[in-house]
């Protein structure tokens, strides 16, 4: 990799812009500090432009939220045949589907808080639409971020005022059922989990304030959970991880009661890499520092689709096509 010329992909422009310019450049810092060939690119509407101008041969993700999690970079990187770090398209836009998440949460039966859709020609109905879901509930847009247009309601006055608040982000939001429990992450890294963190707002729920200002929420690593507890938190991510196809490294966010019940809120597939962020937190105590887990995560940058992909997989699958063929293949008529 360090023969290759590594573009960090960073801001974009989501609600999220500053947290991804602080992921990049600690990124950035991380990987020339050890004699990779990196450069920050910063992510707005040209970003194909700018990618055939100043080309690069892999793309480091430091996106967040919309039009970098999600999915649509991805699917740019897929068709300029830039090799990119995280997940494929698909499973980027699923972990960043709350409401599509949980479905498949429930398929591949792991448990996540009970849940309804409101879309937002319902709002007037709401009264109705919530019905007997009970309080207190939380409110989150359905393709958001670092809890940006969440919060919660504990009447239905204050449902409302959440849900105006929410559909400012989200044409769509996810009301679930209040779980009192103590949250916990866990990173994943090749689908193997590496630890779990305790956080502890020290005001109200891990809100944007809390997970980006110092000072404003602790942490316990690894969660203060019986061993055997936390082994089983951890599986429960990893399956998590896996009901989405989520690859390279991501962080699960769960609630962990004192009932002895675990639920799974959602996966990152583009975690922090902030100075505050958790997944640093847990793959330094799992033995590898900042600059290693940046190294892991570039390590596994790939395509999925692309000319290069299929050829890859053709080969390895020993496919009597041979892979340099594929490329002269006619296009379908």
């Amino acid at each position: 990799m360090k023969a290759k010329r590594v573009g960090i992909l960073m801001g974009g422009l989501s609600t999220e812009h500053e947290v991804s310019i602080a992921t990049g450049e600690a990124i950035h810092a991380a990987l020339t500090g050890r004699g990779y060939d990196a450069t920050r690119i910063f992510v707005d509407r040209d970003l194909d432009q700018v990618l055939r101008q100043e080309p690069i041969d892999v793309a480091f993700l430091a996106l967040h939220g919309s039009y970098g999690e999600d999915g649509c970079v991805q699917g740019m990187l897929e068709l300029l045949d830039i090799p990119y770090t995280g997940s494929g398209v698909s499973e980027s836009a699923l972990a960043m589907d709350k409401l599509k998440s949980k479905e498949l949460f429930r398929l591949h039966n792991v448990s996540t808080p009970p849940y309804y859709a409101l879309h937002a020609n319902e709002l007037d109905d709401l009264e109705e639409v919530h019905g007997p879901f009970g309080f207190p509930a939380f409110v989150k847009p359905r393709r958001q971020g670092s809890s940006i247009g969440a919060g919660r309601a504990d009447d239905l006055e204050e449902l409302r005022q959440r849900c105006e608040e929410g559909f400012r982000f989200d044409r769509t939001l996810v009301v679930e059922r209040h779980i009192e429990g103590r949250e916990i992450a866990v990173g994943i890294l090749d689908g193997r989990a590496l630890g779990a963190i305790e956080i502890v707002p020290k005001a109200g729920f891990y809100d944007y304030r809390a997970k980006y200002s110092k000072g404003k929420s602790e942490y316990h690593l690894p969660a203060r959970l019986p061993q055997t507890r936390r082994d089983n938190v951890q599986r429960i991510a990893e399956r998590a991880a896996l009901a989405l196809g989520v690859e390279g490294a991501c962080r699960v966010d769960l609630l962990v009661t004192e009932g002895e019940n675990e639920y799974v809120l959602e996966v990152n597939t583009l975690p922090g890499m902030t100075p505050t962020s958790l997944l640093p937190k847990i793959a330094e105590a799992a033995g590898h520092d900042f600059g290693d887990l940046c190294e892991l995560i570039l390590e596994r940058a790939c395509l999925r689709v692309g000319r290069h992909a299929v050829a890859h997989d053709a080969a390895d699958a020993g496919d009597e096509l041979a892979a340099g063929e594929l490329a002269e293949l006619p296009a379908a008529e």
